[in-house]
Formats: structure tokens, C-alpha cells, sequence
């Protein structure tokens, strides 16, 4: 069921395994390094067509234009504006759902959470229209916080799955334990669910926190303007009219990948242990 552990394989398999592991971390890597190089690139280099050579000097001022010439710093503030929202709506509302679904046994228990798993399953692209007709209808469209209710509204269906699972793996007794001795229900989801939650609240927030960071279709389906555009739909932007501003639209995707990475680094011993909690006894 489970593959063999690479050392009870032969030593040829095993000689393969070491050089077939760095070339496709090479591999893996290499979009990124060009990207790297392209944003300390001078724009002289790409006028003269040098655009996978090394450069011929260390443009480093490239980062400060993206901030000088570019409204990059308002896009990566509508970037927060609509990412942190959205963790702290959805996980709100999952804990709330998860344990619901999790702990009340009730006739359609079943149905209502299949109703969260279900919208899962439904393309991006079929919803585009109406989405995007609902948010004009409601006055939202091309604002920040259309774009977060909108991403709380999906988000809530992915977490709800993940925080319902996780509550039924916890001890039931202690839920008993305290109805036994009388503990109201909210003070039984707020003194003992969410402490044993922690673990999964951290993993699930930098999971949100990358796919709404890292999110563009809709990014560039409901927001039009630099006022309101995240970063991920912003770097389009960047270009000039007449020219292709590359080794800005380089740096600038350079800094738009930072916060989500610095997230997971801040949490990642919170992330593995909120992704691995549960798998062994």
C-alpha cells in the first residue's frame, strides 16, 4: 500500500534516486531563479535583448522603482485588506460550523454538510457571471470588501470540512464530562474545543492566508481599479503602455511572494503540527 523506504531498494535505484532528486529541484526552482535575476536585470539588458544571460550589472534600485514609479505598495495593501479579513471571517465561521456539524446530532447533520463539501466541486469559471452580477446588484463591485465576503462565502466550505474532521477526532467524553457538570454549550466551544483547535486554526490560517494572497481570477474578475486591485492582479498592471517593464513586473512579483512565505516560516512548526496532529496514536 505504502511505498518501500528508499533505502531497502537497490543500490542502483538508490544511485538514480540521489541524481534524479537535485535535477528536479533544479527544474523546480528554475522559473523562480529567472525570475530572481530578471528583477536585479537593468532595463538596458532587456533593451538589447539579453533576457536569459547573466546580467551585466546588479540592478538593486529595480525594487525601489517598483515603489517609486508603480502603485505596488497599494496593491499589496489591498492585498492584506482583503487576505486578513478573510482568514479571520472564514475560520470564524468554520469553528462555528465544524463544531456544530461535529458535536449536535441532528436529522439533516449529513446534508448540511455535504452542502459545504459541494461547493467545492463547482468550477470558478461557471460562477464568474453571476458573481460578478451579484456584487453589481449589491454595490460591491470593484471593492475590497466584495471581494473578502465573496472569498469568506467559498472559503467557509473548505473549512468547515477541515474543522468538522477535526473536532470529531477529539475525546467526546470531555464534551460529556461537561454537560455532566452543567457547563453551558458556548463556554464548552470556548474553553475546551478551541484550546485542543489551535494546532488546526494555524495550519488552516496559512493555507487561507496563500490561497487568498496567491488568488488572480477573481482578483481580476471583480476589481478593475489600482484603488481596490490586489497584488496578484496588479503586477499585470505594471507594464507600461509601450513598453514591457519586466524587470519590475519581476521585482514586484519578488515582494508579492514574500508575505505568504514569511507566514508559513513564522508557522511553519504550528502548520506541521496542525496538519500532522491525529495521524499517529
Amino acid at each position: 500500500m505504502f511505498p518501500r523506504p528508499i533505502t531497502q531498494l537497490s543500490a542502483p535505484i538508490q544511485t538514480l534516486y540521489k541524481i534524479a532528486v537535485p535535477v528536479a529541484l533544479f527544474l523546480w526552482l528554475l522559473p523562480l531563479l529567472g525570475v530572481a535575476l530578471t528583477s536585479v536585470r537593468p532595463a538596458s539588458d532587456l533593451a538589447q535583448g539579453n533576457y536569459f544571460g547573466m546580467p551585466s550589472a546588479l540592478a538593486f534600485e529595480n525594487y525601489a522603482l517598483v515603489f517609486k514609479n508603480t502603485p505596488m505598495l497599494q496593491y499589496m495593501l489591498n492585498s492584506f485588506w482583503v487576505t486578513i479579513p478573510t482568514v479571520i471571517g472564514a475560520i470564524t465561521l468554520s469553528c462555528l460550523t465544524g463544531f456544530a456539524l461535529a458535536i449536535y446530532r441532528f436529522p439533516s447533520n449529513l446534508i448540511v454538510f455535504f452542502m459545504f463539501v459541494a461547493g467545492n466541486f463547482v468550477p470558478f469559471q461557471i460562477l464568474m457571471v453571476p458573481v460578478r452580477d451579484l456584487t453589481l446588484s449589491l454595490g460591491m463591485y470593484n471593492t475590497w470588501y466584495g471581494l473578502a465576503l465573496f472569498h469568506i462565502a467559498f472559503q467557509t466550505g473548505f473549512c468547515t470540512l477541515f474543522m468538522r474532521n477535526f473536532i470529531k477526532s477529539l475525546p467526546f467524553e470531555l464534551i460529556e464530562a461537561a454537560r455532566v457538570e452543567g457547563v453551558a454549550e458556548w463556554r464548552i466551544f470556548w474553553f475546551i474545543v478551541i484550546p485542543l483547535m489551535r494546532p488546526a486554526i494555524a495550519a488552516l490560517s496559512v493555507l487561507v492566508f496563500t490561497f487568498i494572497w496567491n488568488d488572480f481570477f477573481w482578483a481580476t474578475v471583480l476589481t478593475t481599479s489600482a484603488a481596490t486591485q490586489p497584488v496578484t492582479a496588479g503586477l499585470s498592471s505594471l507594464n507600461g503602455q509601450w513598453i514591457a517593464q519586466w524587470h519590475l513586473v519581476s521585482a514586484g512579483s519578488i515582494l508579492a511572494a514574500l508575505p505568504p512565505v514569511l507566514m508559513f516560516f513564522l508557522m511553519q512548526r504550528h502548520f506541521i503540527a496542525g496538519l500532522t496532529l491525529g495521524a499517529v496514536k
